[in-house]
């Protein structure tokens, strides 16, 4: 800096002459052979004339002038303009160096000797350079992580960080990720040092609570979500408590399994307890299927056995009603109910059989026979001859016709020959009647 106002007020110096900076005339020999102007500059002569140029620069006389001080006293009065000059250049660069820039996003806080002062938005900024104040820029809008149990990379895994001990007293390996952002940053700055360690102890404090209320399955399955939701409300209350000024906005849970030692053991225990679900799903199903059947089966004969009693109920209760009934019509009138009482008895007994009557002392030609009956009689017992003989009863599709017509034939014989033997006997019964 000082070579380059040397060189604006028409000071020309060689740097490279070795012998610059001596006094000529200290050195008579360096004179020798050496014309006017030749030889490196004398600084006191340098010094001389630049404070004379800074004189006449600020309205003094210089060295020609007729102070009665003599040059001494205007070279000190240059000295003093020029230690002013500097000095005043000096405070211009100590003031220009209070200026700060704070980026979008950002936040300025200011401190005056420490202490807190004020807070800056984005932007140009100017605080008292230092010693004064100082300022420290916080960037509040960006998304800050805490890798808990891994780092970068889930298969980075810290063991310190990952093994815990759940409710019913087994190890688990456990990585997660607290991601957070700052809502207060003087409180970020001043309440606490260290920040982000302060978070990630947090956080791993946090999730052994929760781990250490739970239970093994509930963590590796279904509570996996509701560990997670536990964990960001326990530190959002921890991190409060603290004045930490940050903001939990999400836990991830990036892998949650047994210690790699037990893992194989633990698929096995996994693949037991899989087929024990499944058999007793089985069971259940089995179980399910078979007791309604039974219950409904026990429940049908019970109603079975209700209504056949009270049909034997209702049958011997109409029965004796009507027996007290005949019985009074029986007191009445014996023969009448004698003889009604026979011949119900006989319709009965003929309506169930398969014998023909036939009344051979009547005079009359004209039969009614049940030719149903006597057709399906002799078909069944064709039927129960031939399977006697044949064994197996074998369908008799195509002989049913002749087997018809067989049957027809011998009941008009069987009718043919009552009819020969009714007129024999009226025959008979003619003669007797003639003798």
């Amino acid at each position: 800096m000082l070579v380059s106002l040397l060189k604006r007020f028409g000071v020309k110096l060689s740097l490279n002459d070795p012998r610059w900076g001596n006094n000529p005339k200290r050195d008579p020999k360096a004179q020798e052979g050496r014309r006017p102007g030749e030889g490196p500059p004398d600084l006191d002569q340098m010094w001389r004339d630049f404070n004379a140029r800074l004189n006449r620069l600020f309205g003094g006389r210089g060295n020609n002038g007729g102070d009665a001080g003599g040059p001494y006293r205007s070279e000190g009065r240059g000295a003093g303009i020029t230690a002013t000059v500097i000095g005043f250049i000096v405070v211009l660069i100590w003031l220009a160096s209070g200026a700060f820039i704070v980026q979008e996003g950002q936040v300025g806080v200011v401190t005056t000797f420490g202490r807190l002062s004020h807070t800056t938005g984005a932007g140009f900024n100017w605080r008292w350079p230092a010693p004064i104040q100082a300022h420290e820029t916080v960037n509040v809008s960006q998304v800050r992580t805490a890798e808990i149990g891994y780092r970068d990379n889930v298969r980075n895994k810290q063991p310190a960080e990952a093994l815990m001990l759940t409710d019913d007293e087994n190890i688990i390996d456990i990585q997660f990720a607290v991601q957070y952002t700052l809502k207060d940053p003087v409180a970020w700055v001043f309440n606490n040092r260290d920040q982000d360690t302060s978070v990630h102890q947090i956080a791993e404090t946090a999730v052994r609570e929760v781990v250490g209320k739970s239970k093994m399955d509930f963590v590796l399955y279904e509570g996996r979500e509701k560990v997670a939701v536990d964990v960001h409300t326990m530190m959002q209350a921890i991190v409060d408590r603290y004045k930490l000024g940050v903001l939990i906005t999400n836990v991830t849970m990036q892998n949650v399994q047994p210690p790699e030692q037990v893992q194989s053991a633990f698929d096995d225990a996994v693949k037991a307890g899989q087929d024990r679900a499944r058999a007793g799903n089985e069971g259940q199903a089995y179980a399910n299927d078979v007791i309604p059947r039974a219950r409904g089966a026990a429940n049908r004969l019970l109603e079975d056995a209700s209504a056949y009693r009270s049909m034997v109920i209702e049958n011997a209760t109409g029965n004796a009603s009507r027996f007290n009934q005949v019985v009074a019509e029986y007191a009445k009138a014996p023969g009448v109910t004698r003889d009604r009482m026979y011949l119900d008895t006989m319709q009965s007994i003929f309506s169930n059989t398969t014998k023909v009557m036939v009344d051979a002392k009547s005079g009359s030609n004209l039969l009614y026979l049940p030719l149903d009956k006597l057709v399906a009689q002799v078909a069944a017992n064709d039927a129960n001859v031939g399977r006697a003989h044949s064994g197996p009863v074998q369908a008799p599709a195509p002989q049913g016709a002749a087997a018809q017509g067989s049957t027809s034939q011998e009941v008009m014989q069987n009718i043919e020959a009552v009819r020969q033997r009714d007129s024999r006997s009226r025959d008979t019964s003619r003669d007797r009647e003639s003798r």
